[in-house]
């Protein structure tokens, strides 16, 4: 996904999401779902732990606009593999 000559790249590993943004990192650790939720999901993401780049670049907020193109990047990636994630 192109960001002014940027691109987000997402890994899926067993334990996390990792998204890399020009030199930046962002490492995401998905919680288990509420047992309340009507979907099954492989992925449960609570958007209030989305807040910093990883160091060392940990003192970069990471703006609105800018998660809003990690989320569709993240939820791009996730359906090539045949997988499922919720925001929260």
């Amino acid at each position: 996904m192109a960001r002014r000559g940027s691109k987000i790249d997402v890994e899926i590993t067993e334990g996390a999401i990792r998204v890399r943004s020009l030199e930046r990192v962002l490492t995401i650790v998905p919680t288990p779902p509420p047992a309340d939720l009507d979907e099954d999901v492989d992925f449960y993401i609570e958007l209030d732990e989305i807040e910093c780049w990883d160091p060392p670049h940990d003192e970069a907020a990471i703006e609105i606009d800018e998660l809003q193109k990690i989320l569709e990047a993240i939820e791009e990636q996730v359906e090539k593999h045949g997988l499922s994630v919720v925001f929260e």
